[in-house]
């Protein structure tokens, strides 16, 4: 039985211990908060921080392989480890480029990746020089996730709103649709994708509103859009599972945004909508075993659970039973016992051979299903 470890303890690492009980595998993870989403369902927790270099080598010593599910962890420790014969997936090499904005984005420029027009910023002051870049984004080169260390800046005016540190600033595309699509990359260099979804978000929070699979992709979009996602996984050299995260702009261009190098977010539908999970597939490819089907077993939906606004404490699931009535809705929850405004709390996927059925239900889902906390501490 092989001993795997994972690098954190959220509701990835959580879905990703539930498929593992499928696997003779036995399952560590490494994480700060010992009250994590995670923390129950694997066979060894050990309670320290991913970022720290002697806590992740400590942790990786002894065990067969290595993975992660956020990328802020100690990219030296896993280096360490992996010379010393530690399997890590993807490889430390991968997470050195993506963990930083500016690399990621050089990363896409280097291999003729299409991306949006891009330059390197050391700060906001450094704006004013590329007034052709705006409208345009300003990413923090590392630190941001979940819409944080994003910031617009539509012109000159707003440029007070920028960040102070390194950071890239690019181009804002005239965006017709966002997709994202799961690669898998077997330790045989075999791949498999799943196909892509289409995802709508939340303006005022920048986070995953909730998605549709497939994307509504014309054949010539979705062999661009397949093209693009595996030559950016190819040129990793790596095993593992990656969530390419694409723009389509009014002219039907494709463009790569950003790309997450292990499960994620935009995959939790194929749970139920999928033959082969994102959590299955990973294992697989851990594990050493053949890849799975990605195929669907039914068109899908997935909505995100999050945190009311003005609500911080003990998370109540308002709406609850009345979700769990709607035909074809499997609920997850991630185990959190303290919401907070915007806070993932867990997500809801739909399966219907009809698009409106699933938009319909999505939006009902939406109205009926909220986190709160006790009137008590309700913010102000």
């Amino acid at each position: 039985m092989q001993k795997v470890g994972i690098l954190g303890g959220g509701q990835l690492g959580r879905m990703l211990l539930q498929s593992a009980a499928n696997y003779p595998v036995e399952t560590y993870v490494l994480e700060a908060d010992p009250e994590c989403p995670a923390a129950h369902l694997c066979s060894h927790f050990v309670l320290g921080d991913i970022r720290d270099y002697d806590t992740v080598v400590r942790f990786g010593q002894g065990l067969d392989a290595l993975t992660i599910e956020i990328e802020n962890v100690n990219v030296e420790a896993l280096e360490t480890l992996e010379a010393s014969g530690v399997r890590v997936f993807p490889k430390p090499s991968v997470l050195r480029i993506i963990k930083n904005k500016i690399f990621q984005k050089q990363y896409y420029q280097q291999f003729s990746i299409p991306t949006a027009e891009f330059v390197v910023l050391n700060g906001r002051h450094e704006i004013d020089a590329h007034p052709h870049l705006l409208p345009g984004v300003q990413k923090l080169a590392t630190g941001g996730y979940d819409g944080k260390g994003v910031q617009i800046i539509e012109n000159s005016g707003q440029i007070e709103l920028g960040f102070a540190e390194a950071s890239v600033l690019e181009k804002k595309v005239s965006l017709k649709k966002e997709i994202a699509v799961m690669v898998a990359v077997g330790q045989d260099s075999k791949w498999a994708l799943y196909p892509p979804v289409e995802m709508m978000f939340n303006p005022q929070l920048n986070l995953l509103d909730f998605q549709l699979c497939p994307a509504n992709i014309s054949r010539d979009v979705l062999w661009k859009v397949e093209a693009i996602a595996l030559s950016v996984v190819r040129n990793f050299n790596s095993p593992g599972l990656f969530a390419v995260e694409l723009f389509i702009d009014q002219n039907d261009d494709v463009f790569v945004n950003e790309t997450a190098p292990r499960v994620h977010n935009s995959g939790h539908h194929t749970i139920e909508a999928h033959y082969s999970s994102q959590y299955d597939m990973l294992w697989r490819i851990i594990l050493g075993y053949p890849l799975g089907n990605t195929k669907a077993i039914f068109p899908s939906a997935m909505v995100n659970v999050i945190g009311a606004p003005g609500h911080s404490g003990p998370a109540d699931y308002k709406g609850l039973p009345a979700v769990l009535e709607i035909d074809n809705a499997f609920v997850h929850l991630y185990g959190k016992k303290e919401t907070r405004p915007g806070r993932k709390m867990g997500h809801v996927t739909i399966l219907s051979a009809e698009k409106q059925d699933l938009i319909h239900k999505a939006n009902k889902i939406k109205n009926l299903l909220s986190v709160e906390a006790s009137v008590a501490q309700k913010e102000a």
